[in-house]
């Protein structure tokens, strides 16, 4: 017996429409994806890439500080433009951005040899400032996702935002690690013609500018523009913003630890490299899969252990308990060689050394200290906020976090190369103390649970 067809037409409008949103979804996660995976590859050559001009380490900390400050300035901006043009020419924009300014970086070292190293430079800057302002696209991808998905499945949507960026920061300086081996770059140099520079910093560049076309040929070809566009009006500024919540006695803590968190871990992140070049002896692609053994550590920590430990202990604990393994963490980083060399002999491959060893424990406690103090920390701040405030004090707590990134990178290079290489490291251990008098101090009011 045939289905009357007007009893059918509503039914298959509706999965048409499901099927779209689901393709929409699909492909603005694997643009962000792309994306975030060429940032990832930057991430171990960057300091070799600077040391490579013959400068201070100082530099190191200023071009890092310099993405995250453009990208603090420029996220806004990108997202009121796509509140009022749409948001796919604002990522479509970005993307192409980000390719050319990927482009650039790999040149930066062919430009110092011909026209100075203040040139090269001078170079290596604007390109990494441009790819930090054009990284502002995050928010804009955010804000498309809460277009196209329904309200009561919209967290599981944004959540995949943040498997994208771990997902990222696991496979990208991995592959950053292979495309700066010398057998890559060897093989490189027989392929490409002589005027392509082919080194350890030009290729995993242009590896970045191609995964950030591969993605804006991604979403030329299937990413739709969003039925529905609202223009902000009327909105708080940021400063206005973090005005109010450091009047609000129960944010106002849970942001200056954001603030301190951000400026101790990203200072660590950036001279994690150094240090481990120049203690350990590593070159970047060893470098790169001690940064991605972190990262898969994350994904355990964050998307694991912490749900677990949530649902049997207060945040306000786990936040101390996070706070308290970081703190530890970074205090024993600097010494990692000292403990391993008190380590019973280890057997296995001849790489597997008892400072090796010593620095895996401490990068897993690392690891699993951020993970915990992070993801605690953002459920005290949505428990702290009313439900009318929740956008403004996530919004403040991501601004806290940008001005630590600019901070922490310059301040801890700095003491790196004008006091010692372990200074960073403890500096970072001492920050961490205040975040842990906060947290107790907001356990112990009851200010949140």
């Amino acid at each position: 017996m045939s289905v009357p067809e007007a009893a059918t037409a509503p039914d298959a409008d509706a999965d048409a429409a499901v099927a779209s949103r689901r393709r929409a979804l699909a492909t603005v996660i694997g643009v962000v994806f792309i994306d975030l995976l060429g940032f990832g590859i930057v991430i171990p050559i960057l300091p070799f890439y600077v040391r490579s001009f013959l400068v201070s380490d100082v530099f190191i900390g200023l071009l890092a500080a310099s993405y995250s400050l453009m990208q603090f300035l420029f996220a806004p901006l990108l997202g009121r433009i796509s509140d009022e043009r749409g948001r796919r020419p604002v990522l479509m924009l970005s993307l192409a951005g980000s390719a050319v300014a990927w482009t650039v970086f790999g040149l930066a070292g062919e430009f110092s040899d011909l026209f100075g190293l203040t040139a090269g430079l001078a170079v290596l800057f604007v390109s990494r400032m441009v790819a930090g302002a054009m990284g502002g696209n995050i928010a804009t991808a955010q804000a498309y996702i809460a277009d196209i998905t329904p309200p009561e499945r919209r967290a599981g949507a944004l959540g995949l935002i943040g498997a994208s960026f771990s997902l990222g920061f696991i496979f990208g300086p991995a592959l950053g690690g292979i495309f700066a081996s010398d057998a890559v770059v060897t093989a490189a140099r027989d392929l490409f013609p002589t005027f392509v520079p082919a080194t350890r910093f030009s290729l995993p560049s242009f590896a970045a500018a191609g995964l950030s076309l591969l993605a804006l040929a991604s979403a030329a070809a299937f990413l739709p523009e969003p039925d529905r566009q609202r223009r902000a009006a009327g909105r708080q500024s940021l400063v206005g913003q973090f005005v109010t919540a450091l009047r609000d006695t129960n944010l106002r803590g849970l942001v200056v630890a954001f603030f301190l968190v951000s400026v101790a871990f990203s200072g660590i992140q950036v001279m994690f490299i150094p240090f481990a070049a120049d203690i350990y002896g590593y070159d970047e692609t060893q470098t790169a899969f001690l940064l991605t053994y972190i990262g898969v550590l994350g994904v355990i920590n964050q998307g694991v252990i912490v749900g677990r430990l949530s649902r049997r202990f207060a945040e306000s604990r786990i936040a101390v308990a996070g706070a308290s393994l970081l703190l530890v963490a970074l205090a024993a980083i600097p010494f990692s060689p000292q403990i391993g060399s008190v380590l019973p002999t280890i057997g296995g491959p001849a790489y597997l050394t008892r400072e090796l060893v010593a620095l895996l424990v401490v990068l897993g406690t690392l690891s699993l200290g951020n993970g915990l103090l992070n993801v605690a920390l953002s459920t005290l701040v949505s428990m702290a906020a009313s439900a009318e405030t929740q956008g403004s004090a996530f919004g403040v707590t991501q601004g806290a976090g940008s001005l630590g990134r600019t901070i922490g990178p310059p301040a801890m290079a700095a003491l790196y190369a004008f006091v010692a290489y372990w200074s960073p490291f403890i500096a970072g251990a001492v920050l961490v103390v205040p975040i842990i008098g906060i947290l107790v101090a907001l356990a112990r009011r009851s200010v949140v649970p």
